[in-house]
């Protein structure tokens, strides 16, 4: 048995109960003596104590709360009220089930070509970056479709550079171009077997008020989010919509036009726990986060944030009883009740340019980003108020920190890449102490895609099509080197023995 609540095999806890109660005072005495597992329960406001000198009736609901936290209910991501055996076997949200970049039931191959473990790969009409998601025997992608009709008024050339809003550095070159030809924005289903499409609904067919950098965004980058009985799909200032399993939009709302720094595109994608949808939303204007009920559309709360342009999508943790939308932020880096919006907390800011998702595991919160700089905090869940100086700031890291892939947690590693270079690092996520830092990653000349892990390696995906594939290992070790004929800025998605990458024109489903 390892040390994280997450790591319990439920066999272990069959086996406890099979021995009455002496089987479950040591089983809990045996957890609770760990103190990553002690760190875990401390967010539950649990205390020690003797379980010799418990009856036997709070010993088995002791022992249910822990089985609960075992499947990850408690600080860490929560998803209250929703089939978790659908939702870990799937790919339901940006990052997956939990958030993290990891796969727990996945087994996808680690060594694959053109004409190596396709299983199948299919044309994605239009244009985006969203990364797809996964329900069952369904794929959901996102994607933007020029029409090549021009908007009244405009003129027939070519759309004109122009330059971004604010400050801030860039992620690739040239000016963000003046959109001048309608769009239409879809939400795509196929089928998971073999790529076929079930259906295709257009939710808006319009001009976009602004444009992106050519080669660094595009105007489907936001991935969508199921739980199974609906698809929510944000195309940012173009709406957030809510369909369902057959492509039957049932509401959808207008947040206005967002200007976003530098013209680099809008990219944060939305949350979700038990029936709240939770929206980020900043930019150059007035920035807030907003919550909605998933089934209506109806706006339960709305919490103005002092933030310029971010691209950092909420995680949402369950802490205490009660659920938290961690967003990373270049000011600070606060927590909200997914209930009421009231702050519960905040940290010092990142660099600017946040993009990086939040990631928890171990009771704690990684918070980093790297652009013109480098910052990583590991931060105590369970707090409350202003948390910089305090012990709440387990540990912090100023060096080699991702500018736009999210990293990855994976057991008790971290795993993060040297801005978008093909440079990774692996951390103890307990104490932040290197395992292997600035490791290259061979053939590979750039990444904007996230990492992920799944069946005990770790796989990082090119912009160029190289992928290479690493033993989760203390030590740096490749297990292989990959190479597919398409560019990817998507990233990566894995569902049992299957590996999905969204590449500038396909998506490829792989698996022996």
């Amino acid at each position: 048995m390892s040390g994280s609540l997450a790591s319990f095999e439920h066999e272990e806890l069959r086996s406890s109960l099979s021995r009455g109660r002496s089987g479950l005072i040591e089983t809990l005495a045996r957890w609770h003596a760990s103190e990553e597992v002690s760190a875990q329960l401390s967010c539950l406001g649990w205390k020690p104590f003797r379980f010799a000198e418990l009856p036997m009736n709070s010993l088995l609901r002791f022992f249910a709360g822990l089985a609960v936290c075992s499947a990850g209910a408690l600080c860490g991501p929560g998803f209250a009220g929703q089939p978790s055996a659908d939702w870990q076997a799937s790919w339901p949200q940006w990052r997956g089930p939990n958030g993290d970049g990891v796969s727990a039931q996945g087994r996808p191959p680690t060594e694959w070509s053109e004409t190596k473990n396709v299983q199948w790969k299919v044309k994605v009409p239009g244009a985006g970056y969203a990364t797809p998601v996964i329900w069952k025997d369904r794929v959901f992608i996102l994607s933007a479709v020029n029409t090549g009709r021009k908007a009244p008024g405009q003129a027939s050339e070519n759309s004109e550079p122009a330059r971004g809003l604010g400050g801030g550095g860039r992620r690739g070159g040239g000016m963000s171009m003046t959109p001048t030809e309608i769009h239409e924005f879809v939400v795509i289903c196929l089928n998971r077997a073999d790529g076929s499409t079930v259906w295709t609904t257009t939710v808006a067919e319009l001009l976009p008020h602004e444009g992106y950098k050519p080669n660094d965004g595009s105007f489907a980058s936001v991935s969508p989010i199921t739980d199974g009985e609906h698809v929510f799909a944000s195309f940012g200032s173009r709406g957030l919509y809510c369909l369902d399993m057959t492509g039957r939009v049932q509401w959808k709302k207008d947040l206005g036009d967002m200007r976003i720094k530098m013209g680099f595109g809008e990219g944060s994608s939305p949350a979700l726990h038990g029936d709240t949808l939770v929206v980020n939303w900043d930019h150059e204007g007035d920035s807030f986060i907003a919550a909605f009920d998933k089934s209506t559309g109806e706006e339960r709360w709305r919490t103005l944030r002092d933030e310029q342009t971010t691209w950092s999508t909420p995680l949402i943790v369950e802490v205490g009883g009660g659920a938290q939308a961690i967003v990373s932020a270049t000011d600070s880096v606060r927590a909200y009740d997914v209930a009421t919006g009231r702050q519960v907390w905040e940290s010092a800011g990142l660099t600017a340019n946040v993009i990086p998702s939040p990631v928890t595991g171990h009771g704690m919160a990684y918070v980093m980003s790297g652009f013109r700089g480098s910052s990583l905090q590991a931060i105590r869940l369970g707090k409350s108020g202003k948390l910089a100086g305090t012990d709440a700031i387990v540990w912090t890291y100023d060096r080699d920190t991702p500018y736009v892939p999210s990293p990855l947690l994976y057991g008790k590693r971290l795993y993060f890449l040297k801005s978008n270079n093909p440079m990774i690092t692996c951390l103890d996520a307990l104490t932040g102490t290197p395992h292997f830092s600035e490791e290259r990653l061979e053939g590979i000349r750039g990444v904007y895609a996230s990492i992920v892990g799944a069946g005990g390696s770790v796989y990082i995906v090119g912009r160029e099509g190289t992928a290479v594939v690493i033993k989760d290992s203390d030590r740096f070790q490749v297990l292989a080197t990959n190479k597919l004929d398409e560019k990817f800025d998507a990233s990566p998605v894995v569902v049992g023995n299957e590996l999905y990458l969204r590449g500038q024109d396909n998506l490829y489903c792989l698996a022996e």
